[in-house]
């Protein structure tokens, strides 16, 4: 079994949240917001929207969209917002224009509704993030299975889904490691095409594990 030049680091993750100053009660302040709010407060409502509920396989997957319709009663805004695949940016501040241009089109096709009162406040959070090594590494990909199979789910996240930011490409931790060090370019893709919205992360973790199992095997 091929041994990797450089191993793959499992990390532990915990979040601090914060509320901040912001608060919107009605569309127009929404709006405010996501063009004043900092970049941590964008990932928080999107990217980590998406974790924090990783049980789930229906609804929105960002707090943005899902107070667009619980509070707003805008099904359509809140669709639009939702349709934003996070897996695609690799910079929050392009999520951040496409937030912008999906609810200024929103706000000139409707404009009666920029001042209607919400049903209740969103408030603006952020967090920080707060990262240490777990200790364990994989120098082979029987060895990476092991530490998978024991992986925290807010790790598991980190290295799947957050490491898109840190690494500025559309892709992850694992299928960086398996493409690089191991040179499975098949395996990294198969990891690469796992589809966060229609998986739990225990879910994706299970499919991972398969793909592997089938590499070992062959």
């Amino acid at each position: 079994m091929k041994r990797a030049e450089h191993p793959f680091q499992f990390v532990a993750v915990s979040y601090l949240t914060r509320i901040g100053n912001q608060v919107a009660t009605t569309l127009a302040e929404l709006r405010d917001g996501l063009e004043k709010c900092s970049d941590a407060s964008i990932f928080y409502h999107t990217f980590q929207s998406l974790g924090r509920h990783h049980f789930l396989t229906e609804g929105f997957s960002n707090d943005f969209a899902q107070w667009a319709l619980a509070a707003l009663n805008r099904a359509e805004l809140a669709e639009r917002m939702a349709a934003l695949d996070i897996r695609s940016y690799t910079e929050l501040s392009d999520l951040r224009s496409d937030l912008l241009r999906i609810t200024d089109e929103f706000c000139a096709a409707y404009p009666q509704e920029l001042d209607r009162k919400a049903f209740e406040p969103f408030y603006f959070c952020e967090s920080i993030e707060v990262t240490v090594p777990k200790g364990s590494e994989a120098w082979t990909l029987e060895e990476f299975r092991r530490g998978l199979e024991h992986l925290g789910h807010g790790s598991f996240n980190y290295h799947l889904l957050m490491s898109r930011l840190r690494l500025q490409l559309r892709t992850n931790d694992f299928s960086e490691w398996f493409a690089k060090e191991l040179k499975l370019e098949s395996l990294a893709r198969r990891t690469d095409n796992i589809d966060i919205y229609t998986h739990t992360l225990d879910s994706a973790r299970s499919n991972l594990l398969q793909f592997i199992d089938k590499e070992m095997a062959a």
